[in-house]
């Protein structure tokens, strides 16, 4: 049993074993979506466990869910206050997240909403601090007044909780992260730098391994030196991890291809000494024999959380892309999957030839680690094993460095001499031609309601209004269909399927449906997924059509999704994460079951960006 600091609150917590403990140390880590599944898992267990609701709560907060971290908060204050039996750090806690939730909304806000916003955090913050007398809401409510353009206010509110702090200190001597971590956040707003970079060095030495932890407190001092003019290197000693993903070529089982077996040691030798240069977080990548491999073992041995992609069936995978470069690569293959912290199966389909699957597994593995580097508030770089010769088609190493590139983010090359002119042939002939792209269902609670008088007033007014929408995507709509109320579509890019399905809401929405003849209850379900389709021509109906396992697993969301919501799957939300400054983005909802119990899955809800 251990004590520690709940990340982004004051409240100090016994972590025993159990989904509470494991949930505190996702999100110590900064696993939010593992987080957010132990604590809902330990509340199923006991709906009495406020610890383990707050959790909840907070990871909803953590993870942009505002409305249902809103409710969440809400039910859980009032649970606590039919209680007498709950400690002073919970209740503050509890009763912060409505502030902690504004903050949130007045930071994502800009223009001549701003200050206001600001002010009634502020407030929020300071009325808990009133009630509690504890240091955690004082330097948030002195922070966001700072920032509301209230410096007087700020400075008092400082001195309050540097005041809070002292008496904290002389009744629990033992050092405190959060404390530390407000005492330079006070100090800072009150002008005293020496002071804020003792506190500073100590909370860093307090935090462990906590990164999440010092990313609240990271983001959190940013703003406090900008409105100050401190200079932000002062915060060095709160660095955070590199954020690491990682490819490379296949080593050959004989001399002479792109990684020839006599170049092992030098390779491995040119890795460790890139991993001894930095504080790695995590590291995402796939595990063929070769780069990858090498790195994974570098990393695990370095006791680095290793997060795996595979494009395929694990089996089908070893054959593929492990056996071929002898027995030793397998074994060493199964070790590093056995030390992996997660793997994921991009596709529960066969290989079948289609090595566009291996350029879909990376971009998965990609948008995971730059989705966790931003959760960090980290940076996120990729290691590549690569002879730097150009590819061709939409999988190898060169596509990855492109596609990593192409999302603003560094890449560090080990090189291999070049030998080839192209990227890695296919492994073998597609027996069916697969393609990936970004898939929409959606559909009209309510629709069978309607009476024959009203059907031509649904196509002519709704149905041809959201056909407009579907043409404004123009080209980046592969297919579309339609059936009563569904609609589904097949499009080239994750962004465009993204705008359609809000732009879908948005449009029904503006149309007052009773004034026109229809029920006013009528609202749209969409559900969006991103794999790999094939494109047959329908016999029935002589047109080129969309086929596969991803296009049923895409059909089985839209009826778990909530009216007025886009649900999107795990692959979707990391391919748009790898988007250049994306209009969209995506908040972790928790593992939803979807329809006819196809399978229990991540899902997020797609939003636009404030």
């Amino acid at each position: 049993m251990t004590l520690r600091a709940t990340p982004g609150t004051g409240y100090l917590a016994v972590v025993l074993d159990g989904p509470v403990g494991r949930a505190r140390a996702a999100l110590a880590r900064g696993d939010v979506l593992i987080a957010y599944d132990e604590a809902v898992t330990a509340t199923e267990a006991d709906p009495h466990d406020l610890d383990a609701r707050f959790v909840a709560a907070l990871a909803l907060a953590r993870a942009g869910a505002v409305e249902r971290a809103r409710l969440a908060a809400h039910e859980l204050s009032t649970s606590i206050e039919a209680r007498d039996d709950i400690p002073i750090s919970l209740r503050e806690d509890a009763a912060a997240l409505e502030a902690r939730l504004a903050k949130d909304e007045a930071l994502a806000t800009s223009g001549t909403d701003r200050p206001a916003r600001l002010r009634r955090a502020a407030h929020l913050y300071e009325v808990v601090a009133d009630r509690f007398g504890r240091f955690y809401t004082c330097i948030n409510a002195a922070t966001l007044s700072l920032l509301a353009g209230d410096g007087r206010r700020a400075r008092a509110l400082a001195q309050r909780a540097q005041l809070l702090v002292t008496e904290s200190r002389a009744t629990e001597p033992t050092g405190d992260y959060w404390r530390e971590a407000t005492a330079a956040e006070a100090a800072l707003i009150l002008g005293d730098i020496d002071e804020a970079k003792r506190a500073v060095a100590l909370a860093s030495e307090l935090a462990g391994d906590d990164d999440a932890a010092m990313a609240v407190t990271r983001r959190q001092l940013r703003l406090v030196c900008a409105a100050t003019g401190a200079n932000r290197s002062l915060l060095d000693p709160l660095a955070p991890p590199v954020v690491l993903h990682y490819c490379g070529h296949r080593i050959d089982a004989a001399a002479g291809g792109r990684f020839p077996p006599d170049l092992e040691a030098r390779v491995r030798g040119e890795i460790a000494e890139f991993l001894a240069q930095r504080r790695i977080g995590s590291a995402h990548g796939s595990l063929a024999s070769g780069a990858d491999i090498l790195v994974a073992e570098a990393i695990l041995d370095r006791g680095v959380r290793l997060e795996v992609v595979l494009p395929f069936d694990t089996d089908e995978f070893e054959a593929v892309s492990v056996a071929p470069s002898g027995p030793v690569w397998t074994e060493r293959f199964r070790s590093c999957l056995a030390r992996a912290a997660s793997v994921v199966h991009a596709s529960d389909s066969a290989f079948m030839g289609d090595d566009e699957l291996f350029g879909y597994a990376a971009r998965i593995a990609m948008g995971h680690a730059l989705n966790h580097a931003a959760f960090l508030d980290a940076p996120a770089e990729q290691l590549a094993v690569w002879d730097r010769a150009t590819g061709t088609g939409f999988a190898g190493t060169a596509h990855d460095v492109t596609v990593w590139k192409a999302s603003g983010h560094a890449t560090h090359v080990i090189e291999l001499p070049n030998s080839s002119p192209a990227d890695e042939p296919p492994t073998a002939e597609p027996s069916a031609t697969r393609e990936i792209g970004s898939i929409l269902f959606t559909d009209l609670r309510g629709f069978s309601r309607l009476r024959d008088e009203q059907f031509p007033i649904y196509v002519n007014q709704i149905h041809n209004s959201l056909a407009v929408v579907l043409d404004r995507a123009g080209d980046a709509v592969l297919w579309r269909n339609a059936w009563g109320d569904a609609i589904a579509a097949v499009f080239a890019d994750v962004v465009a399927a993204a705008d359609c399905a809000l732009g879908f809401h948005d449009t029904l929405a503006q149309i007052d449906l009773e004034a026109i003849g229809l029920p006013s209850d009528l609202h749209l379900r969409i559900g969006a997924h991103a794999g790999p389709v094939i494109a047959i021509v329908d016999p029935v109906s002589r047109r080129l059509t969309y086929w596969g396992r991803e296009l049923t697993r895409a059909a089985r969301i839209e009826p778990r999704t909530p009216e007025g919501e886009v649900y999107v799957t795990d692959a979707f939300a990391a391919l748009l994460a790898l988007e250049a400054d994306p209009p969209f983005t995506t908040e972790y909802v928790g593992r939803v079951t979807t329809a006819k119990d196809f399978e229990t899955i991540p899902m997020y809800r797609l939003r636009r960006r404030h």
